[in-house]
């Protein structure tokens, strides 16, 4: 009884407790190096560096986003510009703040940046057990296109190789 009575005097209350969910997508810059790095342990098995991503920030063909939460990166995005391709290195959000669209976010962003370059095509590589990235990028038009058999060292898993056609080039 003594819990339902706190409750109740709660819900009146519950508006002003809920903290609206704010995103920023932003260009990829030193200041995000650390909180990328440690993103990227939580997302991934054969995680970069934080070497590697001070080359990519140094890069004269990579373009990269980051989306931020309180002034602190909780997801990213990049891509490689080679001719008229782009090839999506990662898209990566922290598990915390899953399904909330900031993957959907990122990858929006890379289409934009890659239509405004004259990319006529992006390609990725994906974890054949990566249901749900699969699903988002089926979702935004890309078509799977081939398998990379082993492409993964860490447990020999074969890669969907998907692919998006840019029609605003």
């Amino acid at each position: 009884m003594l819990i339902l009575t706190a409750l109740t005097s709660l819900k009146g209350c519950l508006p002003q407790l809920r903290r609206r969910f704010r995103m920023n997508i932003t260009p990829f810059d030193f200041k995000h190096l650390n909180d990328i790095a440690d993103l990227e342990k939580q997302c991934f098995s054969l995680p970069w560096t934080r070497e590697m991503f001070e080359g990519e920030l140094m890069s004269s063909i990579a373009e990269y986003f980051v989306a931020e939460y309180d002034g602190r990166a909780v997801g990213y995005a990049g891509m490689w510009k080679i001719l008229d391709e782009g090839h999506i290195t990662n898209i990566a959000v922290s598990p915390y703040y899953r399904r909330k669209k900031i993957g959907q976010a990122l990858l929006d962003s890379l289409v934009s940046r890659a239509n405004q370059k004259g990319i006529k095509k992006l390609l990725l590589e994906v974890r054949k057990s990566n249901e749900a990235a699969i699903s988002l990028y089926s979702k935004n038009g890309f078509q799977s296109v081939g398998l990379r058999k082993g492409y993964y060292s860490d447990n020999n898993e074969d890669a969907v190789l998907m692919n998006l056609i840019l029609r605003n080039h």
